[in-house]
């Protein structure tokens, strides 16, 4: 499914308030593990291990329209490379990928939105 957005007016969408255990509060709900971001929703998301990520396993994000500027990477409790294989998956759509520990990523989310930028994220639990 494509979701279409109109970039008129402010930055809104989900906002990341907080951290639950290993995982994340957005707007007042708990996601327990993992979510997926986009600028209009906040999803579950059940990731695999680092190590055997694919781009099946955020092939919605990347299907946005319009598509993002790149995806941002929560890699866990701790920054991890990604593999080489899903980062050359991700760029040769012409998406860029910025990998950082989900922490960092939650808060990057903040002040990118607040920016109005067209981003996704994946953030994998902590």
């Amino acid at each position: 499914m494509v979701t279409r957005f109109d970039r008129a007016g402010p930055a809104s969408g989900p906002a990341v308030t907080g951290f639950s255990g290993r995982g994340f509060k957005v707007d007042g709900k708990v996601f327990a593990g993992g979510i997926q971001l986009t600028p209009l929703a906040a999803a579950p998301w059940t990731p695999p291990p680092l190590a055997a990520l694919e781009i099946k396993h955020v092939f919605m994000l990347l299907e946005l329209y319009p598509q993002p500027e790149f995806l941002l990477l929560g890699t866990g409790a701790s920054l991890i490379r990604p593999p080489p294989s899903f980062t050359a998956a991700v760029e040769v759509r012409g998406i860029g990928l910025e990998a950082m520990d989900s922490r960092a990523a939650a808060r990057a989310w903040a002040v990118l939105r607040a920016e109005d930028r067209w981003i996704a994220g994946a953030l994998m639990p902590l």
